[in-house]
């Protein structure tokens, strides 16, 4: 028998439950694939139904872990805590909802590919991994198997040059930064001797250079990762592809990469806080200047689409203000403020693009403002839907979006970052320009009636559940809080600034 270095122990004991849900969802992917291959010629209901069970069935997996002690498996690289169970959740969410509303989307833009489907579930196994690994390599694999997929997605309009130009664009600048990711995990090798975030510490200690080394590849690794989330000076591909993709994967694109990216960038930030005074400046100005030019470069556009690109870029902000807000002061604020953050945006975000796709024309997305106009007079419900989603996105209590940014606000002054809590309030007050043209675009009366227009049965299910999440994480805070952070139901709170206490 051969022996083994005990420095790489073989994984005795594998722990399945933990893994379970990234490997439901990637098996759900191979099976929709052959699905695809055997189906009746462009019937994909099949795909369908099999794909959001797998999620559902995914999606319990991994909630009933919620509240389980931290743990780690195979050879500690895959980790199981409060803040990535959270986010694996989210991401089984957002890809259910999606899949929901996707096929007669697809069908009206006459590109009903039954590709869609894998493709879509293993970019959000590959955000699920992202979001349960502390150890580098294992966070790169996760964020190319998220980010392969969208690449395809983004032009599977292969009729528009538009599509096609989003799909390059993102792929060209896509693996550029990934570059600056995989160059960044070199030297934190080359400091360390390990590709595990919680080795940090051992290029802080001896040589001097081992910590220069160190810092620039932390900055490289920020860099990669604020292109994915599409923070500021990270973020210009975001609008052109935004706008390019099909309306169904923007959505998508908009939701789980983002919480992808800001899972592993929890990760990076989490394990460099012993070197916070060498970076959280620059991660302070980063954040304003992202909340600042997202919002205010909105106020510019006239497509939907885009309006709604540059808002990821700011919300993208105020997710970052909650991150260093934790980091800056662990014992103070929660992660679980994140964690409702991305909750309350997840079905905000993909409600108000799931209304947008119903405005199709001859088969073309059709998302400028004016496009828009009269859905009061077409159809209310969408329209309904349409405006609740954008009270929601301004901060308009008692939206689940105002006690978000109510949180990351207490947070950000709870942890000394009055700063970025300025910022907050300021950006958020631009915001409601563009989301009220948004809204008032819907009922705008027009002086020749357009054709009437009803919301398929799954897309109306697809807006009313996006309805319900909102309206209920906003009333029902406390109880929201308890299960994010993992609390039963007869356990008190610990009194904090905002609720939320622990350290995730």
């Amino acid at each position: 028998m051969p022996e083994f270095n005990a420095a790489f122990p073989l994984p005795r004991e594998i722990d399945f439950a933990m893994l379970m849900p990234v490997i439901m969802v990637l098996v759900t992917g191979m099976i929709a694939l052959v699905i695809e291959m055997l189906r009746p010629k462009q019937n994909n209901n099949l795909i369908v139904i099999f794909s959001i069970a797998g999620l559902m069935a995914a999606g319990v997996a991994t909630a009933i872990q919620f509240g389980q002690p931290e743990k780690t498996t195979l050879v500690e690289m895959v980790l199981r805590d409060q803040f990535g169970l959270i986010c694996q959740l989210l991401l089984v969410v957002a890809c259910a909802l999606t899949i929901l509303f996707s096929e007669t989307y697809l069908r009206s833009r006459r590109i009903a590919f039954g590709e869609f489907y894998p493709l879509v579930l293993w970019s959000t196994a590959g955000a699920m991994i992202m979001a349960s690994s502390r150890n580098l390599l294992v966070i790169f694999l996760g964020l190319e198997i998220l980010s392969i997929s969208l690449y395809v997605l983004a032009g599977l309009a292969r009729a528009e040059l538009r599509s096609e130009e989003s799909s390059l664009k993102y792929f060209l600048l896509g693996s550029f930064a990934s570059g600056f990711f995989l160059y960044g995990i070199a030297m934190f090798y080359g400091a360390t001797g390990s590709l595990d975030l919680a080795f940090l510490a051992n290029g802080l200690t001896g040589n001097p250079a081992a910590k220069t080394l160190l810092v620039f590849g932390i900055g490289l690794m920020f860099v990669g990762l604020g292109f994915k989330a599409a923070l500021v000076p990270f973020h210009q591909w975001t609008p052109d592809v935004y706008q390019g993709a099909p309306t169904n994967v923007t959505a998508f694109m908009a939701v789980c990469s983002k919480i992808g990216a800001i899972a592993a960038l929890f990760r990076v930030l989490v394990a460099a806080a012993p070197m916070k005074a060498d970076w959280l400046p620059a991660m302070m100005a980063i954040a304003m200047l992202t909340m600042i030019v997202g919002n205010a470069v909105a106020l510019l556009q006239k497509d939907v689409k885009r309006i709604l690109g540059y808002s990821s870029i700011g919300h993208a902000g105020y997710l970052l203000v909650g991150l260093l807000a934790y980091v800056n002061a662990p014992d103070q604020v929660s992660i679980a403020t994140t964690g409702y953050y991305l909750l309350s945006y997840t079905f905000m975000t993909l409600g108000a693009f799931a209304v947008i796709s119903v405005v199709t024309k001859d088969g073309r997305d059709t998302t400028r403002l004016e496009d828009l106009n009269g859905l009061w007079q077409r159809d209310r419900l969408a329209a309904v839907l349409l405006v609740v989603f954008m009270v929601s996105l301004i901060g308009i209590p008692p939206s689940a979006g105002f006690f978000g940014k109510f949180f990351i606000f207490q947070d950000a002054i709870s942890a000394g970052l009055v700063p970025l809590a300025i910022v907050l309030a300021i950006s958020s007050a631009i915001s409601v320009a563009y989301y009220l043209q948004i809204a008032r675009a819907a009922f705008v009366v027009e002086t020749e009636p357009r054709p009437a227009m009803r919301m398929s049965p799954a897309l109306r299910a697809t807006g009313l559940i996006c309805l319900l999440g909102v309206v209920l994480a906003g009333i029902l805070v406390t109880p929201v809080q308890r299960f994010l952070m993992g609390t039963p139901a007869e356990e008190p709170m610990e009194a904090s600034t905002t609720g939320l206490v622990g350290k995730g």
